[in-house]
């Protein structure tokens, strides 16, 4: 089992790897580090707030959940 510690330190370096990626994945559309960076950086909010919101409407949803 992972400590709190570690798993913020995994989270940190996932979601830094993703920023990395979708920075360079960007450039490449587009030719520029800058607009690559912004479209990493809303493509990690617009990501954040879907989960986000795909979480709370799925906490809604009893069906297929054990009560056992």
């Amino acid at each position: 089992m992972d400590t709190n510690k570690r798993l913020i330190v995994k989270s940190i370096t996932w979601q830094l790897a993703g920023l990395i990626a979708m920075t360079f994945i960007g450039y490449l559309f587009t030719g520029s580090f800058t607009a690559g960076g912004g479209i990493a950086i809303v493509s990690a909010i617009v990501g954040f707030l879907c989960y986000f919101f795909h979480e709370k409407a799925w906490s809604k949803i009893v069906w297929g959940r054990d009560n056992a």
